[in-house]
């Protein structure tokens, strides 16, 4: 299983941590997702190929910054 831990400016509260874990727990070759609104950090583990750049966009349409 691989990880991918990226930086995301503009979560404040669990709300924010859960709408970005309902967005992204649904995508394919995704298995976990955590949210941490107070070190600004999303990780994401998953299998097999994921396009980071899907990732970082479906993030930013919540209104979210991924930091690059």
């Amino acid at each position: 299983m691989n990880e991918v831990i990226l930086k995301v400016q503009g979560m404040f509260c669990t709300g924010c941590e859960n709408r970005i874990k309902n967005a992204l727990e649904n995508i394919e070759n995704i298995e976990t997702v955590e949210a941490n609104s107070k070190d600004n950090i999303v990780t994401i583990s998953y299998k097999n190929d994921l396009s980071i750049n899907e990732i970082k966009t479906i993030i930013e349409d919540l209104g979210f910054e991924v930091e690059k």
